[in-house]
């Protein structure tokens, strides 16, 4: 990880800073480092003194670790020296037009634990389609399809007729979740980018939505609460509800699978 040192000799503008330099430590080239990077330090700047042949040391006092990452790049002192310091010749920092900085970086090793995945984009067997039969006739809250497997994970459709949530009483409401009986490791969360949809068995002009989220809790689905509008839905003309019969699908374009 490449690093350098930024000096600012009328301070870093926007600091509110007058009358000093500010010197900092910076992550260089961050657009070749991986993706979630970061990287936590103890840092120490370094003044030389040209005359007595020794170093002025500035560090934090609280010796805090400073974490870096995309949006924190840079981390160092507004007013690492007032001009007349650095001005004055018997300190020694400016002679001959010449200062010299350094710094002395002590890197912190990170103790939290991670957790590894691998990404299946299109796995296989990933559509599932669900026909509703006499979809007035019942008088149910909620529907629940027969359960389908994708990469060795049981998943089921839940669909709310008169709506859940935002949704109740104007939208029908659609979730994926966990097959009963699947479960995850302790304090593991599955990833899944997944298709929903409606069909239009007219036109086939079909009502869909993408969603994708982090599955972490068997017991809850995850969907779209306001996923077609009841008024949409009972309209002959839209083809969604043809002699009382329903098709529900389910793509499911990628899954996270923990290793």
């Amino acid at each position: 990880m490449s690093r350098s040192l930024v000096l600012y000799p009328n301070g870093k503008k926007n600091s509110n800073v007058n009358g000093h330099i500010s010197l900092f430590l910076a992550i260089a080239a961050t657009n070749d480092l991986s993706l979630g990077w970061e990287v936590n330090v103890h840092i120490r700047f370094f003044v030389f003194d040209q005359i007595r042949d020794k170093y002025l040391s500035i560090h934090d006092a609280s010796g805090r670790v400073r974490r870096f990452h995309k949006l924190k790049t840079e981390w160092g002192f507004h007013q690492l020296l007032s001009h007349d310091t650095l001005n004055d010749l018997s300190n020694g920092y400016l002679i001959d037009d010449i200062c010299v900085f350094g710094v002395e970086v002590f890197v912190i090793k990170c103790n939290s634990k991670g957790e590894s995945l691998s990404m299946i984009n299109e796995p296989q067997s990933n559509i599932f389609t669900w026909k509703i039969d006499n979809f007035t006739a019942s008088k149910d809250e909620a529907y629940n399809s027969e359960h389908f497997t994708v990469e060795g994970r049981r998943w089921k459709l839940r669909l709310y007729p008169k709506g859940y949530g935002t949704g109740a009483g104007t939208c029908l409401s659609l979730f994926l979740r966990f097959g009963d009986s699947e479960t995850l490791p302790s304090n593991k969360k599955l990833y899944a980018k997944y298709k929903l949809r409606v069909r239009d068995q007219i036109h086939g002009n079909h009502h869909e939505k993408t969603v994708d989220h982090w599955f972490y809790d068997p017991s809850i689905g995850y969907g779209v609460h306001e996923f077609l509008s009841l008024r949409d839905l009972q309209d002959a003309s839209k083809g969604y509800l043809v002699r009382d019969g329903l098709f529900i699908e389910c793509k499911i374009y990628a899954i996270s699978i923990p290793f």
